[in-house]
């Protein structure tokens, strides 16, 4: 059969789910750290049991899980394909507008209800390799959300086809989306037991084409500074103000590197995210990325070794330093399974597109996962600008990336002895 022909339902889905506000909440201590994600988890579980997922569900943390069963009489390795349901936080997501912008010609968008935004062709040059394709943008007042609905959107469209067309071989496909992914959480409480995948693939990435191997290897750091506190009246050679120190800290970091604007590449970072308390106590806290670990022990002995030199400056204030590993660069994993990546890059020419492999400044589910038994790339989902009300996405990327995952999951199956 020739699926190239198929009844698309990619983009209705993603429309449906744009408009679901779930944007996660990083202060949260729960899991999901916003109820609003189960409003949307819900939804997925309803079409997943419509489509005939029979044991499609979601648990008390959010987590929706599915299975696709085999149709194929080969013991075929279990794929998995992931995307996670919540948006940013860096932008609201509440009341998204989506508009289409049909047979798009190369301009600049203006936004519609707040023309100070414009997604203007010099600042987002992707724009050109979509001349007659239609653009899916926000009206301007919020971010769309197709990081990573349209990952979801493009899931959901091949298990629809996959479970109308039985003829299409194929071994068990696992589907599993997760909340929280933007708050590095996505997959804290992810049941890999219940899972049961050999491989997986996460959706979640951006221009046509791309899969990704490799991530930022990520830390976080807590500064805790204890100032000493004194009446400002009397503070005269007494007072140390916590808050003043760390704001020499954060002034101090190098102007011209180690900082998200500084850098590109393979360029590692340091990055301050939140400055919260007072002149007793104020809190820093920092993202630090690389793609080596050892790149990122660099980045961390430089910031202490800054840290103590000012702290010097302040002989009744005291600190504490605290780094968290927040996920692993993935390259390390799959380079044991060349076979995934190998798959990946065949499906994608498949689908009629020119593959690209390539490493992403950031991370995804699919890092964790890799380093929890389940090795797993990311491939393009189409999103473009995300986490800014300028975040836009092709109608036909969408299609694309269904076709991939299509295709990917009968060449598998072709591979399989």
């Amino acid at each position: 059969m020739n699926i190239l022909t198929i009844d698309y339902s990619v983009t209705e889905r993603f429309l449906n789910y744009v408009k679901i506000d779930t944007q996660s909440d990083p202060e949260s201590p729960t899991c999901p750290s916003t109820e609003k994600q189960k409003d949307l988890g819900r939804v997925l579980v309803k079409e997943l049991l419509e489509l005939g997922i029979v044991d499609a569900h979601m648990d008390e943390n959010g987590y929706v899980y599915g299975t696709i069963p085999s149709t194929s009489h080969k013991k075929v390795p279990v794929i998995c394909f992931c995307s996670h349901m919540d948006t940013s936080p860096d932008c609201t997501g509440k009341n998204v507008n989506p508009i289409i912008n049909k047979s798009y010609s190369g301009q600049d968008i203006i936004l519609l209800n707040d023309g100070t935004q414009v997604i203007k062709v010099s600042e987002h040059p992707a724009l050109l390799d979509q001349i007659g394709n239609d653009i899916i943008t926000t009206d301007g007042t919020t971010l769309l959300g197709a990081d990573n609905k349209a990952g979801l959107a493009e899931i959901m469209d091949a298990a629809n086809y996959l479970m109308k067309h039985p003829e299409i071989k194929h071994g068990t496909i696992k589907i599993l989306f997760t909340p929280d992914e933007e708050i590095g959480r996505g997959v804290d409480k992810a049941d890999m037991k219940k899972l049961s995948a050999d491989f997986g693939y996460t959706m979640d990435g951006e221009s046509l084409g791309h899969i990704e191997d490799e991530t930022f290897s990520a830390d976080g750091v807590i500064i805790t500074i204890q100032g000493f506190s004194t009446h400002p009246g009397f503070a005269k050679d007494k007072m140390e103000s916590a808050i003043k120190i760390a704001s020499r800290i954060v002034d101090s970091l190098p102007k011209n590197r180690i900082s998200p604007e500084t850098t590109e590449n393979k360029e590692g970072f340091v990055h301050p995210i939140s400055i919260a308390g007072g002149i007793e106590s104020t809190v820093i806290k920092f993202i630090m990325r690389d793609f080596t670990e050892e790149g990122l022990k660099v980045l961390e002995d430089e910031l202490l070794i800054l840290t103590q030199k000012i702290m010097k400056e302040y002989p009744k204030s005291n600190f504490t330093f605290e780094v968290k590993e927040q996920y692993r660069n993935m390259k390390k994993v799959l380079d044991k399974y060349p076979e995934i990546v190998e798959n990946a890059l065949q499906a994608i020419r498949r689908a009629g597109v020119k593959p690209h492999l390539s490493s992403i400044r950031g991370g995804t589910d699919g890092s964790r996962l890799s380093y929890m038994g389940l090795p797993c790339p990311n491939i393009f989902a189409g999103e473009h600008a995300f986490h800014s009300k300028q975040e836009w996405i092709s109608v036909q990327d969408m299609q694309k990336a269904v076709l991939t995952i299509l295709h990917l999951c009968m060449v598998w199956e072709e591979e399989a002895k």
